[in-house]
């Protein structure tokens, strides 16, 4: 193949995949109904009790989509080269259909659970929503404070460990065996979740508690405010980047 060929084939499979032409927008449909049935299909297997015609059906149904999905990757490939194969999507692309490729080959029973990565072609459906883009863009304005809040939440999870271990530990050495077993207790009452399989019975213990669960509300809110403005931030860059792209 001489390189004419291979610039008209290139052409032909950025054509495709570009969403901005009608034959592109068919094949992101095409692909979107296609990872929703993978889905659905990943979730009938599970069923116990199949009769044999299903599991031959969702058998052949599998190799389909990863057939189509390959074809994808090898077109993905061929456009955006080692800079696709090692970005985010690549990789995602990637383990879509590792699981099913390798469990045709080889049949042990520590190489067959990977193919619990089939789920991952869920994240395949965010390349075709036009909303990951700017929440995209949110997430990168906002790149340092969620940096910092998360660092802060861990610190006062580890410390709200410690505090009840100190408070709860001799009252209940069963629950609150080490500040690592208190971790679980930081987590389900700092989330505000309440499961009320671990909590406290001493005065200083339901005190605290209570203290830590106003830092909760707060640790919960601030999250919330940095994307919501982050997004209206966001959605101005874009409308502005494509008011100027109109301008050119």
């Amino acid at each position: 193949m001489n390189r004419d060929s291979w610039n008209r084939i290139r052409k032909c499979f950025k054509t495709l995949l570009d969403d901005d032409t009608f034959i592109g927008k068919a094949f992101d449909i095409f692909i979107q109904v296609l990872i929703f049935l993978s889905m659905v299909s990943f979730s009938i297997e599970t069923l116990p009790h199949l009769p044999g015609w299903a599991n031959t059906a969702l058998h052949y149904f599998e190799w389909f989509v990863v057939t189509v999905f390959t074809i994808e990757y090898m077109m993905r490939i061929a456009v955006g080269g080692l800079s696709y194969i090692f970005s985010w999507w690549g990789m995602i692309d990637l383990l879509a259909i590792l699981p099913t490729l390798i469990g045709a080959e080889v049949d042990l029973r520590s190489v067959r659970i990977l193919r619990v990565l089939r789920f991952i072609r869920a994240l395949k459906l965010t390349r075709y929503i036009k909303a990951m883009h700017r929440l995209n863009v949110a997430f990168g304005l906002i790149r340092d404070e969620l940096v910092m809040y998360l660092l802060i939440t861990i610190l006062v999870l580890y410390l709200s460990s410690v505090g009840i271990y100190y408070f709860e530990h001799d009252a209940q050495p069963q629950h609150f065996a080490s500040v690592l077993h208190a971790f679980w207790w930081s987590v389900v009452t700092l989330t505000t979740v309440g499961y009320g399989d671990v909590y406290p019975v001493t005065p200083g213990g339901k005190f605290f508690t209570f203290i830590v669960l106003m830092l909760g509300l707060g640790i919960i809110s601030v999250p919330t405010g940095l994307i919501t403005s982050a997004l209206q931030e966001a959605k101005k860059l874009i409308e502005q980047e494509q008011e100027s792209q109109q301008e050119k």
